[in-house]
């Protein structure tokens, strides 16, 4: 199919039709249902969302063979873009060939699963097979309301299934459930010499393994993805609430009895989410739990809202928490989350599946122009008693200049013991496994995209605010000094990038790509492949 962009005809119509465009672009929906589009639509200074000439809307195995055999043939860079949510935007790249998967959305569960070339006999486990355009709250519906298991996958419902695998995503209760890597089990995939293989531990090994975390599109085009599912927890949890400090004594003590709170209560498999520390001496809590009741909650942050309360003339709570505990079977129901007005958005398109939904919280996300992005795995060492005090004084330090987040579920510190069993068996950077949390610092505007008046990106602000980010980060990165990074999360413009995704890992999954793709056929900013194409800018960015 020709590819048509319609920001690129937006701007030649100069502007014509703009505000109801970029309305649209804050759907994740329209933007993951358009080819020429991508859910983040450029990065300041690093690259702009650029359409391909044409695509191959797949639907097989087989569609997507002959079109990897089609771009090799006539020395056209092939990209795939399944839920499009890149940051680094390597699922588009203008003169290129799109391999779209939005099609393959199959969802299929196995209450016995085999992988290809096992050893017989063999029970099997249970799991899912899930094509590689699927979303995941395609597959939560499926699996979770459905089918009543649980398979780890990400919070954000539009995110693609297949990039988030490759790329070793986490999910809300990853120190319990792993990583998406750590439970892929088997994958079909098509490698650049056009073949359709079966990776798994049996069969093609190291292919397997480095599609568990090495970077989505890297080392070939996934079409399937067999993920183990576990039995569904009893409920999923949830506490939202907001605390500000009314001096500079008062938030660095608020800093610190938020770490201590965390280490001694929440630093455990059933937690996960994000503490975050805001400008203007504020802290947002959103954390979730599974297994617990809101009274069990409310019991376990009892002690931390009462040391709030307690010192009225220091805080000031913003409203009551809010605290929910659902069935988890109910957590994923389309029927039961639009019975909760604000929680969730619908797709708003004419037509659209009334099970379109997404997080509210995730509409900032949709068409997003990024302006920095820097991240690091903090270790454990930093929740001992002897280290929290340095801990503290940096996220102090950091948050007067920018927010900063704790996204403690993507730190496997603290997690049961097979979580950390399955994750050694990824791609992902080792660090993760001693990591209590990834330390998030970002910036980012509305959607924007260069020729159309009025909505061309703001240079002058997103420079700033990465000054910003980057004096924020500076007090991490003394406390933590080459610490890895996740590669899905990551800075653009990292150096020692290679390192910080993989550590030790690098040298396996570059062998691997000299093996299954030594003409470097699939390429994108900072992924394997070879010396002359990494980390090199696309074209076209914004400048």
């Amino acid at each position: 199919m020709k590819v048509e962009s319609p920001l690129e005809a937006c701007a030649r119509a100069n502007g014509k039709g703009a505000a109801e465009l970029f309305r649209r672009l804050k759907n994740p929906y329209f933007l993951g249902d358009e080819p020429a589009l991508t859910q983040t639509l450029g990065w300041i200074d690093g690259w702009t969302s650029r359409a391909s000439e044409y695509a191959v809307a797949a639907e097989t195995a087989s569609d997507v063979a002959a079109a990897v055999n089609f771009a090799r043939r006539h020395g056209i860079r092939p990209v795939v873009k399944g839920g499009g949510h890149s940051y680094f935007g390597n699922s588009n790249a203008e003169g290129s060939l799109l391999i779209w998967t939005r099609g393959m959305r199959s969802v299929v569960m196995h209450d016995h699963f085999v992988p290809f070339g096992a050893s017989l006999p063999s029970k099997g486990v249970e799991a899912v097979s899930i094509g590689a355009g699927a979303i995941w709250g395609d597959v939560y519906r499926k699996v979770a309301a459905e089918g009543g298991r649980y398979v780890q996958g990400g919070g954000c419902l539009t995110v693609g299934v297949a990039g988030f695998v490759q790329g070793g995503g986490f999910g809300s209760f990853s120190k319990t459930f792993g990583t998406g890597a750590a439970n892929l089990l088997e994958a079909e995939v098509v490698t650049a010499d056009g073949k359709i293989r079966i990776a798994n531990a049996h069969s093609e090994p190291e292919l397997f393994y480095a599609l568990k975390g090495g970077g989505g599109g890297t080392f070939g085009i996934v079409t399937r993805l067999t993920l183990k599912t576990y039995p569904l927890p009893d409920s999923i949890s949830a506490i939202l609430f907001s605390v500000q400090a009314k001096s500079d004594a008062a938030w660095s003590a608020l800093v610190a009895r938020t770490i201590d709170f965390y280490a001694e209560a929440l630093f455990v498999p059933e937690w996960g989410e994000q503490l975050n520390f805001r400008p203007g001496r504020k802290l947002t809590i959103s954390m979730l739990c599974h297994g617990l009741t809101a009274e069990q909650i409310k019991v376990v942050w009892a002690p931390f809202i009462s040391w709030i309360a307690d010192r009225s003339g220091d805080y000031e709570l913003g409203g009551e928490p809010f605290v929910l505990s659902v069935p988890a079977r109910r957590f994923w129901d389309p029927s039961f989350l639009k019975s909760m007005p604000g929680i969730v958005l619908n797709d708003d398109r004419p037509g659209a599946p009334q099970d379109n939904l997404f997080w509210a919280t995730n509409q900032g996300e949709a068409g997003q122009i990024i302006h920095a992005y820097q991240s690091c795995w903090l270790p454990s060492r930093l929740l001992r008693s002897d280290r929290r005090s340095a801990l503290v004084e940096a996220l102090v330090e950091a948050s007067s200049k920018w927010s900063v987040g704790l996204h403690t579920n993507k730190g496997l510190a603290g997690g049961t013991a097979e979580a950390l069993r399955l994750a050694r068996q990824t791609a992902t950077n080792p660090e993760v496994l001693d990591a209590f949390a990834l330390l998030i610092c970002a910036a980012e505007g509305p959607p924007a995209w260069p020729g159309i008046p009025g909505h061309e990106p703001d240079l002058g602000t997103g420079r700033v605010e990465a000054e910003r980010v980057s004096a924020a980060m500076a007090p991490i990165k003394n406390l933590v000094p080459n610490a890895g990074s996740y590669v899905s999360e990551a800075d653009y413009f990292g150096s020692h990038w290679q390192a910080a995704y993989w550590g030790g890992n690098f040298p396996r999954l570059l062998a691997a790509k000299k093996r299954y793709d030594p003409t470097n056929l699939f390429r994108g900013h900072h992924c394997i492949g070879q010396p002359e194409t990494m980390g090199q800018p696309d074209l076209g960015s914004f400048t």
